[in-house]
């Protein structure tokens, strides 16, 4: 059994209109629901071994806050292949992903990711910024995932909880 975890960026901000979009910054309401997103993976004791994320801004940052917030050592890998990824080439990073690894945590961008989860669920679910989903997987291999068999077990937005 393998499990991704999915989250999107935390919400960025649009203050600097000159600032490039790869390089914006995550906003007050990103930067306090990135670790309330944390609290959340140490309260679920989600431990991934392995975390994919884009390396635009607002991707790092979440990614450097939520394991903040979760207490975890974890190794962090940045991806140019997430940043404005289609749904396609997000399922075949997955399908890459080293077998050593029994839950990875992916930390991208929409539409791709939404794409993503419905291509591996079947299930179409809105992902807000800085929602988690955890997806369950059937396989031994990374590289066995198929399109459609694999469990939506749950999803959580920073608005659902009361300390975000």
């Amino acid at each position: 059994m393998k499990t991704i975890l999915l989250l999107r960026h935390a919400k960025s901000s649009w203050k600097d209109a000159s600032v490039k979009d790869f390089d914006r910054p995550l906003n007050q309401r990103g930067l306090k629901a990135a670790p309330a997103i944390g609290r959340l993976m140490r309260k679920r004791k989600l431990q991934p071994e392995l975390v994919l994320s884009s390396p635009a801004e607002r991707a790092r940052q979440t990614t450097q806050l939520v394991l903040e917030a979760a207490g975890l050592k974890t190794e962090v890998r940045y991806d140019e292949r997430i940043y404005e990824a289609s749904a396609a080439r997000l399922f075949e990073i997955v399908s890459q992903l080293d077998d050593e690894a029994e839950v990875v945590m992916m930390v991208g961008h929409n539409p791709g990711f939404e794409e993503l989860l419905e291509a591996l669920t079947g299930t179409g679910r809105s992902l807000s910024t800085a929602a988690l989903a955890c997806i369950e997987l059937d396989i031994e291999k990374w590289n066995k995932v198929r399109a459609g068999e694999n469990q939506l077990a749950w999803l959580v937005r920073p608005k659902e909880l009361k300390s975000a």
